[in-house]
């Protein structure tokens, strides 16, 4: 099926679109933000952005892939089905540091936006509501369970530092270590405890005289989340939580053995019992792909975004977004079909994801801005694609039932 008209400018239509929700959808960000609702747990965040794409008219299924707070809201019928991912997680303690409610309210918009354009456009549009990217893996378990089955392209936006085309990003493992050793009174019989804070402190040691011997690009990070219960108690039960990254899964299929090696040497030490789990499926590398990216840039410069010099990666050279190095399980997403994560640069006043000031900025005037221009660049780019005989062969021709990566 070819595609039809739609508009005499599809891309007028759709930033006419975001213009005029413009207020709801910048009202949507900043209740996201304030809510602060973290993994699993965005229930009220995910019933926003549910209630203003039902009242546009798309089509919603909520509670997919057995995820009380994962949805998927669709538009238009037509053979080519691009998704727009929206997330809506904070981070404990700091809130929407990383400006998931700027996504969300971008992901929406561009849904609004091309709702009315799908059928004529020859697409079917997906809003899908991925929840718990800041440690839970929302979209490897909705690729799992079959979400992104019959997608051929997926993107999002995510406010950083500096605008750039992608993320340099890690996979990694979420680790959740405990321990168990035996309580006893510190000062009176301590000959009796085993120390199951030792265990940690032994492991906490090992990890970091590992670090020296790690790939530049390598990273092993973690919190104790409890260290016992009394000073007069000898510990008998510890916990810490724990990430482990590398650049690819193969990279890390190789660096996890070593680091569950040093939490191994906690117990072997101590005399306690380990138990090392994973606390989410495996995030991966991400792929990103050309064709998309090239589209999104030529319809990001073409709202207003301002790219910088880049590297042959596509990141901005000499900024903070440059020096960015993070994780998503949109990663996972892009190893099963084509997908882009662009990065939307936003006035922080220095602060970087997953500072306070972060936090703050998500909700100034710039976040506004990545709000609006967020949902009509991603709207262009599906236009561009749709109504590029070429790019739409090649995302038909390259559609498979996907997989998690």
């Amino acid at each position: 099926m070819a595609a039809g008209p739609a508009a005499s400018d599809p891309r007028s239509a759709a930033a006419t679109t975001v213009t005029r929700e413009a207020e709801r959808l910048i009202a949507l960000s900043h209740a996201v933000h304030g809510d602060a609702e973290l993994a699993f747990e965005e229930h009220r965040s995910s019933a926003r952005l549910i209630e203003v794409l039902d009242a546009a008219g798309l089509t919603v299924e909520a509670g997919v892939a057995g995820l009380d707070t994962a949805f998927v809201a669709t538009a238009g019928s037509g053979p080519l089905t691009v998704a727009i991912c929206a997330e809506y997680d904070a981070l404990p303690g700091i809130g929407h540091a990383c400006g998931h409610n700027v996504i969300a309210a971008a992901a929406v918009g561009a849904g609004l936006a091309l709702a009315p354009l799908a059928d004529e456009l020859g697409l079917t549009v997906k809003v899908i509501g991925t929840p718990a990217e800041e440690g839970g893996g929302g979209k490897i378990l909705m690729l799992d369970a079959g979400v992104f089955d019959g997608v051929h392209a997926a993107m999002m936006v995510h406010p950083a530092p500096d605008e750039s085309l992608t993320l340099p990003c890690l996979a990694v493992e979420h680790l959740s270590v405990s321990y168990r050793g035996r309580e006893a009174h510190a000062s009176g019989y301590p000959e009796l405890g085993i120390n199951a804070a030792d265990a940690l402190t032994v492991a906490q040691v090992g990890i970091g005289l590992l670090r020296q011997h790690l790939e530049p690009t390598h990273r092993v990070h973690g919190i104790v989340t409890h260290g016992g219960d009394a000073p007069n108690i000898v510990p008998g039960n510890t916990r810490g939580s724990w990430y482990v990254r590398a650049s690819t899964l193969a990279e890390l299929e190789e660096l996890s053995p070593r680091v569950h090696a040093c939490f191994e040497a906690g117990a072997l030490a101590t005399g306690c019992e380990v138990e090392i789990m994973l606390a989410s499926p495996r995030y991966s590398e991400f792929l990103p792909d050309a064709l998309l990216l090239a589209a999104y840039e030529r319809e990001a410069i073409a709202v207003g975004r301002v790219f910088g010099e880049r590297d042959a990666t596509g990141q901005l050279l000499g900024t903070q977004s440059g020096q960015l190095s993070g994780s998503t399980d949109m990663a996972n997403v892009s190893l099963a079909l084509p997908t882009i994560h662009p990065m939307l640069g936003i006035e922080a006043d220095g602060a970087v994801n997953h500072q306070p000031g972060f936090t703050a900025a998500a909700v100034n005037a710039s976040a506004d801005r990545a709000v609006l221009d967020g949902s009509v660049a991603m709207a262009r780019t599906a236009i561009a694609v749709a109504l590029d005989p070429d790019a739409r062969a090649r995302l038909l021709a390259n559609a498979t039932t996907n997989a998690a990566g």
